[in-house]
């Protein structure tokens, strides 16, 4: 298969790239995770964890850089996924400045490193062969039988202690071209596709995309782990991660599930706003509101998106109604969340839904005056007085919002103890519909003053 120079790196900072490649099981995310000193990539024993392009930034001596790991190759083109791991990690050839191509030590020369040396050969880029597994370096002559494969010098490794790490970073830094850029915050928002195995995350980041950036199939559990990914939508730059689909904890299998869930809720926990994606035609189920839920608990913003409407479309606006009337009869939190129709298929409303999930966040990080606060909580007050409690009467005294992303107010009252669940919920309505807060939670706190005597 040709490769081909350099393309444009989609979304990725304008510094250099190092892609990592090999065969499967030979420790690639190993070394990723060893270069970035931190569990980014998910490790296992089993091969073939790895499927789509991960990238994150990078550095030594001074000079940035973008890492990326991919998907094993084998000698063969294959069907399915396999056929789609190849083509993505091709694609993050082609975006390269620099191929850190791994290989077993242990195992030595096979013909699958003869088949990826030969495509590597074939780019144009430089490769550096780094030659894991060898627990002592600095004595083994196993490195040397990859000499066969022609690519320069084999670089001895043991990326799971980190032996030797550092003299294959100095060699990398030193193929990378110049550039005077830094890595800063890519992205103004960071958004989250979530939702359970097979609604269609990863064919709605493509879509919105508008490139094969993940890897689609119809097998549940395609995406393994939280893959991040930029684009910019109306000047605004966004950080789209999509992840593996959240199931019970009940029908997790493996360790490999274990981790691939642990990898969504930390990025659920990393993200501003969460697109839940449903399956509009299968409708929604106990386990798209708790993973929605789990979101707003976290703080973040939630946007419900049915996707797969292209079923429904012809149906008209009732069957729409249906389908949010059984929504919130079942979750009534997501009274406070917009809800918007896709087809990742044919791209209905798919910028859309990302359009909205911005003004989430932009609402989220509002801040509100003091005065405003207790303008606002004045009238929601002489509208309804707060019920009174078991030691007498409750009185709210004056809010003030304490700080943003999601909006926090502080609540000062005589007796906080005695307000009631329900007056508080009064309350956040009231400042949810003064402010625009839809879909974002609002949090409380409620402190004890005393009232001032004249």
């Amino acid at each position: 298969m040709e490769l081909k120079a350099p393309a444009a790196r989609h979304g990725i900072p304008d510094v250099p790239v190092v892609v990592i490649v090999g065969r499967p099981n030979v420790g690639k995310s190993t070394l990723f995770n060893r270069v970035l000193g931190r569990r980014v990539a998910i490790v296992a024993e089993e091969p073939g964890v790895t499927r789509d392009r991960q990238f994150a930034a990078a550095e030594w001596a001074g000079r940035p850089f973008m890492l990326a790991d991919t998907g094993g190759v084998t000698d063969r083109e294959g069907k399915g996924i396999q056929a789609e791991v190849r083509r993505q990690v091709l694609a993050a050839v082609e975006q390269a400045h620099v191929i850190l191509f791994v290989v077993d030590g242990r195992e030595g020369v096979t013909a699958i490193d003869r088949h990826i040396a030969e495509l590597l050969r074939r780019s144009g880029h430089p490769v550096l062969l780094a030659v894991n597994k060898i627990d002592e370096p600095v004595r083994s002559l196993a490195h040397l039988d990859f000499y066969e494969l022609g690519l320069g010098e084999p670089v001895p490794v043991a990326a799971l202690s980190g032996k030797q790490s550092g003299d294959l970073l100095d060699r990398v830094v030193e193929l990378l071209p110049e550039s005077d850029s830094e890595i800063t915050q890519a992205y103004d928002v960071s958004l989250a596709v979530i939702g359970k195995p097979n609604v269609g995350k990863s064919s709605y980041v493509n879509r919105l995309l508008g490139e094969d950036r993940v890897i689609v199939a119809e097998e549940p559990g395609t995406t393994r782990d939280a893959i991040d990914t930029y684009l910019t939508l109306d000047d605004v730059r966004v950080r789209l991660v999509d992840t593996a689909g959240l199931r019970r904890r009940a029908r997790i299998e493996s360790d490999l599930e274990f981790y691939s869930r642990l990898r969504a809720a930390r990025a659920i926990e990393r993200s501003d706003v969460c697109l839940l994606l449903v399956d509009a035609a299968a409708g929604a189920t106990n386990q798209d509101f708790r993973i929605g839920e789990a979101a707003w608990d976290a703080g973040c913003g939630l946007v419900l998106v049915a996707n797969k409407w292209e079923v429904g479309e012809d149906r008209g606006p009732a069957v729409l109604k249906s389908f949010e009337r059984e929504l919130l009869e079942r979750a009534p939190y997501l009274r406070k969340v917009p809800m918007i129709t896709t087809s990742a298929l044919t791209g209905l409303r798919v910028r859309k839904a990302a359009e909205l999930a911005i003004q989430v966040q932009k609402r989220r990080k509002a801040r509100i005056p003091t005065a405003e606060v207790n303008r606002v909580l004045g009238a929601l007050t002489f509208r309804q007085h707060p019920p009174q409690g078991p030691r007498g009467e409750v009185k709210i005294l004056y809010g003030t919002q304490a700080s943003t992303a999601p909006p926090f107010f502080v609540l000062w009252l005589n007796r906080p103890k005695d307000l009631a669940k329900h007056y508080v919920r009064y309350v956040e309505n009231g400042f949810r519909e003064a402010w625009d807060f839809l879909g974002t939670p609002i949090r409380f706190r409620l402190k004890k003053r005393e009232e001032r005597r004249r």
